[in-house]
């Protein structure tokens, strides 16, 4: 029913708009421009980026190269497409580790969409207080003012860092109470990290972030979305913290995006169908493409199992 209500108000909100034919006519052009060939070119190393945590994250099972960890990556992405809010990563990444490691392979797993997550809330955190508190910040959207929303930001960024920083003590801990020992047992992996591991990890996630921001900003500048750098790139660190928040499944995930981002933007530019081809653009680029190369990966493992 969400979709249907999202795909219905976007699809109003473009056949709205005065100068519609014009805005196609920009986004058909779009594909002419450098700039929209290097967010493309991005992708790669975006998930490349990665492929290089999923590596360090998987070492302390199994020495993978970063060809396969590449591979893994991509498998996962396939996967993630049909699972909500993307748990189902490790359901493609599990194909290239050993069974005996699977298991244990999870909680390494969940490290690295810890470190992911604990970027995007912190920046997110990070531009709802330069939206409230920094002077002259010309602050459109009325529910970013919500004391309520930073002071649950930052608690969920606190909490978020302290279990990721303090992973080794929480399985400690679990040891010490009978009902939790086995599960602990598939936790030991985790005291491999010390804060060393984590900060590169985190490294990563913060590389990959960066990636996803810059590619956002070529995109609406290619498509004549006229928000300053500035401005957009604190929007887009709200953008990402709705979306990591918000329950979504992957191949329904457009019409959130994209009704998230006209939210964002629309109040600083009119190029409403600019916005739409921008969220279309990345959800394509970063998402679908990673996605059905990965299910070729997948196939291909299936049938060299079968043989």
């Amino acid at each position: 029913m969400l979709f249907l209500l999202l795909t219905v108000s976007l699809y109003r909100q473009i056949i709205n708009q005065p100068d519609l034919p014009e805005r196609w006519l920009q986004i058909k052009e779009s594909w002419h421009n450098i700039p929209f060939w290097i967010v493309f070119l991005l992708m790669f190393l975006n998930w490349g980026t990665e492929a290089k945590k999923w590596q360090l994250l998987i070492s302390p099972l199994e020495k993978f190269s970063w060809l396969t960890s590449f591979k893994s990556v991509l498998a996962g992405c396939s996967v993630t497409m049909l699972t909500p809010n993307r748990i189902g990563e490790y359901g493609g990444r599990i194909l290239y580790v050993q069974e005996h490691n699977r298991i244990k392979a999870i909680s390494v797993t969940i490290l690295g969409s810890i470190s992911q997550l604990l970027i995007t809330m912190f920046l997110g955190t990070c531009g709802l207080l330069f939206f409230n508190y920094i002077p002259g910040i010309d602050n459109k959207i009325p529910w970013l003012t919500s004391d309520l929303l930073v002071f649950f930001s930052i608690c969920i960024t606190l909490i978020l860092g302290g279990l990721f920083f303090r992973i080794q003590a929480i399985v400690s801990l679990m040891k010490r109470f009978a009902f939790l020992r086995n599960l602990a047992r598939h936790l030991t992996v985790l005291d491999y990290f010390g804060n060393k591991q984590l900060l590169r990890i985190l490294l990563f996630s913060f590389i990959r972030y960066i990636i996803f921001i810059l590619q956002y900003v070529l995109l609406l500048n290619v498509l004549n979305v006229d928000v300053s750098i500035y401005m957009c790139f604190w929007l887009l660190t709200i953008f990402y913290l709705v979306l990591a928040v918000a329950p979504t499944i992957g191949f329904i995930e457009l019409p959130v995006r994209a009704a998230a981002s006209v939210e964002l933007f629309k109040l600083y530019s009119e190029n409403i169908v600019g916005i739409q081809a921008a969220a279309l653009g990345i959800w394509v680029i970063n998402l679908v493409l990673p996605a059905m190369i990965g299910s070729i990966l997948i196939f291909g493992i299936k049938i060299l199992k079968d043989r």
